[in-house]
C-alpha cells in the first residue's frame, strides 16, 4: 500500500509539531523552579501567544484530522514534503539548541529570571532571537507541508503576530537588564535571520 503525498505532508506536519513538545516540555519543567524578578507579561503579549499557538498548531490541527477547509487544498507535490520537512527539522533543531544554551533563563513569557545572564553562545552568537528563528522555520516548513491556501500559510501570519508584538519590548526589557553589554550584542548580531535581519 502507497501512502498519498498529501497524507505523508500531514504525517509529517504532526510529528514536528510532537517533537517541538517533546522539546520544550523538560524546559518548561525546568523553569518553574527559578525565581522570577522581573515579570513583563501583558494583555497583547497574550494575544501574540495565543496567535502563534492558533497558526502553528490548532487551525493547520483541524485540517490535518478534518481536511477542513477542503475547499482551499491544491496538489500536494513530493518536493514540497521534503523541502518542508527539512525546514520543520532545521526549526527544531534552532528550537533545541536555543533552550540549551538558555537554560535556567528560558521563559515562555517575558520575564527576567534570578541570576539571569546573557547568552550569546550557540545561536545566540549569530541572532538575537533564534528561539523566534525557529517558530518562523517551523512555520515556513508548515507553508511547504499542508496543500492548502489557509492551513499552509497561517503558521506565518500567527509567527508574524507573535514575533512583531514581543520582540521590541524584549529588547527594551534585556537593554534595561543588561545595558552596554546587550547595546553591544545587538550591534554585532541580526535579530531574526543571521546577515540579514
Amino acid at each position: 500500500m502507497s501512502i498519498s503525498t498529501a497524507l505523508a505532508a500531514k504525517i509529517v506536519w504532526l510529528l514536528g509539531i510532537v517533537a517541538w513538545y517533546v522539546i520544550r516540555y523538560p524546559f518548561e519543567r525546568r523553569a518553574k523552579r527559578v525565581r522570577v524578578v522581573t515579570d513583563r507579561r501583558s494583555l497583547l503579549d497574550r494575544v501574540g501567544l495565543v496567535s502563534a499557538v492558533l497558526g502553528m498548531a490548532v487551525l493547520p490541527a483541524i485540517y490535518v484530522f478534518t481536511g477542513f477547509p477542503d475547499t482551499a487544498d491544491y496538489p500536494a507535490r513530493w518536493w514540497a514534503v521534503v523541502l518542508g520537512a527539512a525546514i520543520v527539522v532545521a526549526g527544531l533543531w534552532t528550537f533545541r539548541r536555543s533552550h540549551k544554551e538558555l537554560g535556567r533563563n528560558w521563559s515562555i513569557t517575558l520575564e527576567i529570571r534570578d541570576e539571569h545572564r546573557l547568552i550569546s553562545s550557540g545561536p545566540y552568537a549569530l541572532v538575537r532571537h533564534p528561539m523566534y528563528t525557529s517558530f518562523f522555520l517551523i512555520a515556513l516548513g508548515q507553508l511547504f507541508l499542508l496543500p492548502n491556501w489557509f492551513a499552509g500559510p497561517i503558521g506565518l501570519v500567527g509567527f508574524a503576530v507573535l514575533f512583531f508584538v514581543r520582540v521590541a519590548k524584549e529588547e527594551r526589557m534585556m537593554l534595561e537588564t543588561f545595558g552596554p553589554q546587550y547595546t553591544t550584542y545587538m550591534g554585532r548580531t541580526k535579530r531574526l535571520i543571521p546577515y540579514i535581519y
